[in-house]
C-alpha cells in the first residue's frame, strides 16, 4: 500500500497500534471512574485508617461475643466495609494472612444485623476452612442464625427443600465452593435466593475469569459482594482485574476484553521492567485503590514476633545426583525430538520429584526384579488365580516407594523391601536430620510441609526412624478429623512435628504452638507457600518464627525459587505506598 511504501510501516503495525490505543483509552476511562470514586471516599477512608481510630463511626457491634474484642485494625476494617456498603460499592478485604479477615467479615455481618439488614447472606469457603468458619461464627456471633449448606447430594437436596418451604430460619448460609456449584440444582438455589451479601473466602480462587467456576459463581444472586484474600496478586495483573470484575461487574464487565489484553502479559522483575510495564502497574494501582483494603502484619501487629526466612541449599546425595542428571538428559532428548512439547509440564514435575527424593521414581525395582515379584505374588492367597502379566503391568507404573510398601504387605515378596539406607538417601533428608535434631534440642516445634502426598509417606518413615513424634494431615483427612488433629497438636507439647500437605494444610489452620515452618519442597505459586508459613506466623504467636525452605542445589528448584521471588516482587510493587 501507499502507506507501507512511504513510511515503511506495515498495516499490521498500524492496526496493532490502533488496538493498543483503544485498550489504553478504555483503561483510562476506567481509571477516571475509579478516581472519581476514590476522591469521594478518600477523606472518609483517611479518617478511618490513619487517625488512630478517632474517625471510627462504628464500634464493636453489641451482638458480638462480649468476652472477645476486635483489635484496632479490625475495627478499621469493619468501618471500611461499612463505608463501602453505605456508598453501594463492593470490595476486597486483602489483609495479609493471619490478620483475622474471617473475624472482620463476621463483625460486618453483625453490624448489618444491628442496622436491620438480617440477610439472607451467603459465605462461600474452601472445604478446608469450613470447620474454622463454623467455629468462628459460633464463637464470635452466636446470635446469627447460620445454615451450613454442604454434605452429600442427598443432604443438600433435603436442605434445598427446607429452604424452598421456608421451614428453616437463617440469616447466613455458609457453603463450600464445590457445594455451591456442584450441580444445576445447587446453582439454581443460589440464583433464586435473593441474597443481600455474598462473601467469598480465599477469593483468589476467582482469579481466572475464563474458568467454569468463575462463570458459575458470577450467577449468584446477591446485591453486594465481598472477597477475602490474603494474596490478591499471585501471577499477573490480570488475575487482580478478574477479582475486581467479580466484585464490581457493572463497572468492569463491559471492558473485560480490553482488560484481558492490557494486563495479561507476565510482569517482569523491577530491574527488567520497561516504562510501559511500570505504567501498567501504576494503572492497576489507580484502578484498585477504592476497592481494596490491605494491611500487612508488620504495619498493624507491632507486637507480633519477627519471622526469619532461611534458604537451605541441599546438595543431592551422590546416587540422587546421578539419577537427576540422567533423567534431565533423557527428558532433553525427548523434548528435542519430533515429539510434541506438550509434555514440558510433566518433564518439570519429573525433575521436581527427583530433586526431592529418588523413591518418587522407579529406579531400584528393575523390570527383571518385577517379573520375579509378579511370579511370587501368585503364592499369595489373594492372588493365586491372578494373571502374572497383569500384576507385572500394574507394578511397572508404581514408584520405588509404592513397590517397597507393597513388599511390606505381602510376605512372599518381603525380601525385596528397600533398605533403610535407600529410604534415607536424599540430600534433603541429610539436611533435615541435622535441622530437626538442632530444633528438638532447643525445644522448638515444627510444621513440616510437602506438595506431594507420597513424599509425606516417605517423611513418615524418616520421622519414625529418627524417633520424632508427629501427627499428619493431608487432603484425605476428613473435615471432622482436622479440628481434632489441630487441637491435639496445640495442646500436646510432646508432639514435635505436624506433617502437612501444602494444599490441605495451607488454609484455615492455626498452629501458633509451633514456631518453625519447614517447606520440604516449594510450590510453583509462592502464595501457597506463604499461606503455609502463616499457619504459625499469625495472631497468638509469642516466639520468633523461622521459615526454612529446602532447595535441592543445582536443580529446577533453584529456578522455581527465582521465579517465586519475582512474583512476590509484583505484589510489593502493587501494594507499595501510594506515593510510590
Amino acid at each position: 500500500t501507499k502507506m507501507t511504501k512511504t513510511t515503511g510501516l506495515s498495516e499490521d503495525i498500524v492496526w496493532n497500534c490502533k488496538i493498543l490505543l483503544k485498550e489504553r483509552d478504555v483503561v483510562l476511562k476506567l481509571m477516571n471512574k475509579c478516581e472519581d470514586i476514590s476522591n469521594k471516599l478518600t477523606k472518609q477512608v483517611t479518617r478511618i485508617t490513619r487517625d488512630g481510630g478517632c474517625g471510627w463511626n462504628i464500634e464493636q457491634p453489641s451482638i458480638l461475643n462480649h468476652s472477645l474484642k476486635l483489635k484496632p485494625y479490625q475495627k478499621i476494617g469493619l468501618n471500611w466495609l461499612a463505608l463501602l456498603y453505605k456508598h453501594g460499592l463492593n470490595g476486597i478485604l486483602a489483609d495479609e494472612m493471619g490478620l483475622g479477615k474471617t473475624i472482620q467479615a463476621i463483625a460486618f455481618l453483625a453490624y448489618l444485623y444491628q442496622e436491620g439488614n438480617r440477610g439472607p447472606h451467603l459465605i462461600v469457603v474452601p472445604a478446608s476452612t469450613l470447620d474454622n468458619w463454623i467455629r468462628e461464627v459460633n464463637l464470635w456471633c452466636p446470635e446469627l442464625n447460620v445454615l451450613f449448606y454442604y454434605g452429600s447430594q442427598e443432604d443438600r437436596k433435603h436442605l434445598r427443600v427446607d429452604i424452598h418451604n421456608k421451614v428453616v430460619d437463617f440469616n447466613v448460609i455458609v457453603t463450600t465452593y464445590n457445594s455451591a456449584i456442584s450441580s444445576s440444582e445447587d446453582r439454581g438455589l443460589f440464583r433464586r435466593l435473593k441474597l443481600n451479601y455474598a462473601i467469598f473466602d480465599e477469593g483468589h480462587m476467582l482469579k481466572n475469569m475464563s474458568s467454569v467456576r468463575y462463570q458459575h459463581l458470577m450467577t449468584i444472586n446477591a446485591k453486594n459482594r465481598l472477597l477475602l484474600t490474603g494474596t490478591p496478586v499471585q501471577n499477573n495483573l490480570l488475575e487482580l482485574m478478574s477479582l475486581l470484575n467479580f466484585v464490581m461487574p457493572h463497572m468492569f464487565s463491559s471492558s473485560t476484553s480490553e482488560i484481558r489484553r492490557m494486563f495479561s502479559s507476565k510482569t517482569k522483575s523491577a530491574e527488567e521492567q520497561s516504562i510501559y510495564e511500570k505504567e501498567r502497574i501504576a494503572h492497576a494501582k489507580q484502578i484498585i485503590k477504592p476497592f481494596i483494603l490491605r494491611r500487612v502484619k508488620d504495619e498493624v501487629l507491632k507486637q507480633l514476633p519477627p519471622k526469619k526466612d532461611l534458604i537451605e541449599l541441599c546438595a543431592m546425595s551422590e546416587k540422587q545426583e546421578q539419577l537427576y542428571f540422567a533423567l534431565l538428559n533423557r527428558l532433553k532428548r525427548t523434548i528435542n525430538s519430533n515429539e510434541k512439547n506438550s509434555d514440558m509440564g510433566n518433564a518439570m514435575m519429573q525433575l521436581r520429584k527427583m530433586a526431592n527424593h529418588p523413591l518418587l521414581h522407579r529406579q531400584y525395582y528393575t523390570n527383571d526384579k518385577l517379573r520375579t515379584m509378579s511370579a511370587l505374588m501368585l503364592k499369595e492367597p489373594t492372588h493365586c488365580d491372578a494373571n502374572p502379566d497383569l500384576i507385572f503391568e500394574d507394578m511397572t507404573v508404581m514408584t520405588d516407594f509404592e513397590l517397597h510398601v507393597l513388599c511390606k504387605q505381602y510376605s512372599h515378596i518381603s525380601d525385596f523391601m528397600l533398605d533403610m539406607d535407600q529410604i534415607l538417601d536424599s540430600g534433603k533428608f541429610r539436611a533435615l536430620e541435622r535441622i530437626l535434631s538442632d530444633l528438638k534440642d532447643k525445644g522448638d516445634r515444627v510444621v513440616l510441609f510437602s506438595q506431594f502426598t507420597m513424599m509425606l509417606d516417605i517423611l513418615e518413615v524418616f520421622l519414625k526412624h529418627w524417633q520424632h513424634r508427629y501427627i499428619r494431615l493431608d487432603g484425605k483427612t476428613q473435615i471432622s478429623e482436622r479440628i481434632h488433629l489441630i487441637d491435639e497438636f496445640n495442646t500436646d507439647m510432646g508432639i514435635f512435628v505436624f506433617l502437612l500437605s501444602t494444599k490441605a494444610g495451607g488454609l484455615g489452620i492455626n498452629l501458633t504452638s509451633a514456631n518453625v515452618v519447614i517447606l520440604h519442597d516449594i510450590d510453583c505459586n509462592p502464595y501457597n507457600d506463604k499461606q503455609a508459613e502463616d499457619r504459625c506466623h499469625r495472631v497468638g504467636q509469642t516466639r520468633e518464627v523461622q521459615v526454612i525452605k529446602l532447595i535441592s542445589k543445582g536443580t529446577i528448584e533453584e529456578t522455581m525459587l527465582k521465579i517465586s521471588q519475582q512474583k512476590l516482587k509484583l505484589e510489593q510493587d502493587m501494594t507499595a505506598a501510594e506515593s510510590g
